[in-house]
């Protein structure tokens, strides 16, 4: 069975400047579940079918104006249909004043009543973005993460063959630091992967020989990052004189994190190569693919073989 995350009230309320206008417990003890919201129009109608009680609804102009209508008893009624399904919280738009009715039936059925100044879709676009980094699948891997040109880097290989090295010099050359040592990725969408530290050891870098540094205090806070999409994955690896490594660049290589699948290139490390150097030019060459350019493509075409398709392959960047 997979985990199960969630985000606090108190989380939501600090990070979107929310007015607390009731809560039934502290808002440390709710726990909100689901990434999704809701609007409770057509709840208030009587329909409840569907309804989803762990989700968050939000009110503005429409659903207080509809109440604002009503008779008192049809008002009662409309309110009991929809609080009496315990919703998680409510949030009420654009500064909005909240009549007395509606703050007393929150009070009666215990559900938590917010107030942002927010405009209503701005705010429901803001919440579901964040409630979709907090609730997101996870995994924590080893590896490095940089952003590198604006693209996320992700930096793997065995212990050893220098990604801290390499980040240190990134970060030297202007770029900047999300993660060394332990990646937390979050599947954020179907389709995007995003990057960060765990908290107890974010900033800091271990360097074999002088030890553990902090890198927002040695090179600012221009030198790291809290989060970063995962663009692209490098695999460093002992240079093997027996493997053929790739030097078109033609074929497509992917590997699959949490079933997302992140272009990735491995790099044989000897003494003397310049990764940073190398690490830079991948990320800017994996910009240019998605802007739809490709060196090896246009080399194949001066050479009269236009007609090679690429493959694609998957690569496992880490042990099950």
């Amino acid at each position: 069975m997979s985990e199960q995350y969630f985000v606090t009230l108190e989380d939501i309320i600090n990070k979107h400047s929310l007015e607390v206008v009731y809560l039934p417990k502290a808002a440390k003890e709710i726990k909100i579940i689901t990434n999704e919201v809701n609007r409770p129009g057509i709840v208030l109608t009587g329909y409840t079918d569907y309804f989803d009680p762990l989700r968050i609804q939000i009110l503005g102009w429409t659903e207080l104006g509809f109440l604002r209508n009503m008779s008192n008893a049809q008002r009662s009624e409309a309110l009991g249909y929809w609080l009496g399904l315990h919703p998680a919280a409510a949030v009420v738009t654009r500064g909005l004043e909240i009549p007395d009715y509606f703050i007393s039936a929150c009070e009666a059925y215990e559900v938590p009543l917010l107030r942002t100044d927010d405009e209503t879709s701005p705010f429901m676009s803001s919440l579901i973005e964040h409630l979709n980094r907090e609730l997101a699948p996870r995994i924590t891997r080893h590896g490095v993460l940089v952003e590198v040109y604006g693209e996320g880097v992700l930096i793997v290989g065995e212990s050893g063959a220098g990604k801290s090295e390499t980040a240190i010099e990134l970060i030297k050359r202007g770029h900047r630091l999300i993660a060394d040592d332990a990646v937390e990725i979050r599947k954020v969408s179907d389709t995007v992967l995003e990057g960060t530290s765990p908290s107890n050891i974010r900033h800091f870098i271990e360097l074999r020989g002088i030890g553990v540094i902090n890198a927002r205090r040695i090179f600012g806070m221009g030198a790291v990052k809290p989060y970063e999409k995962i663009n692209m994955v490098i695999q460093l690896e002992e240079w093997d004189a027996t493997k053929a490594y790739d030097r078109l660049g033609l074929d497509n290589e992917y590997a699959k994190i949490l079933d997302v699948k992140v272009p990735i290139v491995t790099v044989p490390v000897t003494p003397g190569r310049n990764l940073a150097v190398i690490v830079e030019t991948a990320a800017m060459n994996n910009r240019q693919k998605k802007m739809g350019y490709s060196g090896a493509k246009e080399l194949m075409e001066c050479l009269g073989m236009e007609n090679i398709e690429p493959t694609d392959k998957e690569v496992e960047i880490w042990q099950s």
